[in-house]
């Protein structure tokens, strides 16, 4: 069976995005993909060969410089040197999972017709993805409109021949990658550069790969939870479909479903219970992880629309014989949402730090920071303080950036939506929310080793034998960071499914 997504026009799920990258498909353009890249190329071609008026950014300057007029022998020229002289990231290299991504997207994109690229461009962009060849391109430069001009001026230099690229686990200049496979550099037609660098693609990349994360960890969130509340000897009351019907929030209702069915079976949680109610941290594990599932759930959906979207500027569309300059490149949808993810994801490790510390507190029958010999021991003392820190800095990240706006080209791109700050700092909220859920797991999975010889539910059992293989049970002190780091990946190892 062949391992090939084609690119059409049908709908795009993020389900899809997941299991091309985790199938590592090969992609190829549909039939119709083709025929109408190359339609509405053809027409964009005769269009310049009858057409003298100036039509931004085929034959004008851009940003406040469109009322600059380019004579027809500079047109080439002007594509070129919009793709070099945008070329103005900078800070940390973006990640290859996300660059993967980000090409991918701008594919589907471009497939739709409306863009006025080559045919020749688009495969040649399937190329460098078939092969992982993947641009090299900085997490700095982009003000979230017009599109993503900085990243994607980055990806797409390459194409001409220019710029660095990852390949073969080594950084290599684009040109010696064009040599190996015996590829010319694309000579870029008028409207192509802008059809590049014109879109959202870094933006949406970044938050497809976020959800697919968000998704997953809301998911161990849950499971480390209940493993917490065992640890907690906590109460399984707050778990009641009753309460939840009568505030019928999905996720709450959702988040308190899966809690009974992973207490399900336990002797820790059905053992009688000594203290009334549950501080908040584990009574309100339903509304405080429900909302943020019910968060990543509309964030999830705004993304859908956009991954299926034409975010370049102008757009052509052949049928209606007209060219509209307008501004689908504003990130602002993603800009929003983005900040609302950042949120959600930072109220799930900042739940879970608290749920760290009551374990280590020494109370309801636990050791002081859940060690033996507590004092010559230092125990779980200080992830904790890990867990805290980081915490911190997630509340510091989740102030949102598309409050801000910088008048950029002279006052022509007056309002911006810094949706790509936006979305590198969801991505760093994303990498802490996994580090502190993982210091909750280590305290957790010591904690509920003070239960025995009560067992937990069956599910939480296998889960933790299967935990306790990677990292031991601590009885007295060693060095926790490589427990942390170890923790990190077993959670990583697990593939969670997406559900539409």
């Amino acid at each position: 069976m062949e391992n090939i997504h084609y690119i059409s026009a049908e709908v795009l799920s993020l389900e899809q995005v997941q299991e091309i990258i985790d199938q590592h498909k090969s992609l190829s353009l549909s039939e119709e993909a083709k025929v109408n890249i190359q339609k509405c190329r053809n027409y964009l071609d005769k269009k310049m060969e009858s057409n003298d008026n100036p039509i931004y950014g085929i034959n004008t300057g851009f940003g406040s410089l469109c009322h600059v007029k380019i004579s027809n022998e500079n047109l080439l020229k002007l594509q070129e040197n919009l793709v070099k002289s945008h070329a103005c990231g900078t800070g940390d290299e973006v990640p290859a999972a996300v660059v993967k991504i980000m090409l991918l997207l701008k594919l589907q994109s471009l497939s739709y017709g409306y863009s006025g690229v080559q045919l020749v461009t688009v495969e040649r962009l399937i190329d460098f993805y078939n092969n992982d060849i993947l641009p090299i391109i900085y997490t700095q430069g982009s003000l979230g409109a017009s599109g993503d001009l900085a990243p994607l001026a980055h990806m797409s230099l390459p194409l001409l021949g220019e710029g660095e690229v990852n390949f073969e686990g080594k950084k290599v200049h684009s040109s010696a990658v064009l040599k190996k496979f015996n590829w010319q550099p694309i000579v870029l037609q008028s409207k192509e550069g802008l059809a590049l660098l014109n879109g959202t693609q870094f933006m949406s990349a970044y938050g497809c790969y976020i959800l697919m994360k968000a998704i997953k960890y809301s998911y161990f969130a849950d499971i480390i939870a209940a493993i917490s509340l065992e640890g907690f000897d906590g109460r399984v009351e707050p778990f009641d479909e009753l309460i939840h019907l009568v505030r019928p929030h999905k996720g709450q209702i959702l988040t308190a479903r899966r809690m009974k069915e992973l207490l399900d079976g336990s002797q820790i949680i059905a053992q009688p219970k000594v203290h009334v109610q549950d501080p908040y941290s584990f009574r309100c594990i339903p509304q405080v992880h429900g909302a943020s599932k019910d968060t990543i759930d509309y964030v999830k959906k705004i993304f859908k629309t956009e991954i299926n979207s034409v975010t370049d500027n102008p757009n052509i569309f052949v049928g209606e014989d007209v060219i509209v300059s307008g501004g689908n490149f504003h990130g602002q949808p993603l800009a929003l949402a983005l900040d609302f993810l950042a949120i959600a994801l930072c109220e799930l490790g900042s739940i879970s730090e608290r749920r760290t510390y009551q374990l280590i507190s020494g109370l309801r029958g636990l050791p002081a920071f859940l060690v033996e010999n507590p004092g010559l021991n230092s125990g779980f003392m200080i992830p904790q303080y890990t867990a805290a820190s980081i915490a911190s800095q997630n509340k510091q990240l989740a102030t949102p950036a598309s409050i801000d706006s910088i008048v950029s080209s002279n006052g022509q791109e007056d309002h911006v939506s810094m949706g790509a700050n936006a979305a590198t700092k969801c991505f760093k909220i994303m990498e802490n929310v996994e580090r502190i859920l993982a210091i909750e797991l280590m305290n957790a999975s010591q904690a509920i080793h003070f239960r025995e010889p009560l067992q937990s539910s069956t599910f939480i059992e296998m889960f933790l034998k299967s935990y306790r293989e990677e990292v031991p049970l601590v009885k007295e002190d060693r060095i926790l960071h490589y427990d942390i780091e170890n923790s990190v990946a077993f959670l990583n190892s697990f593939l969670v499914e997406l559900e539409d």
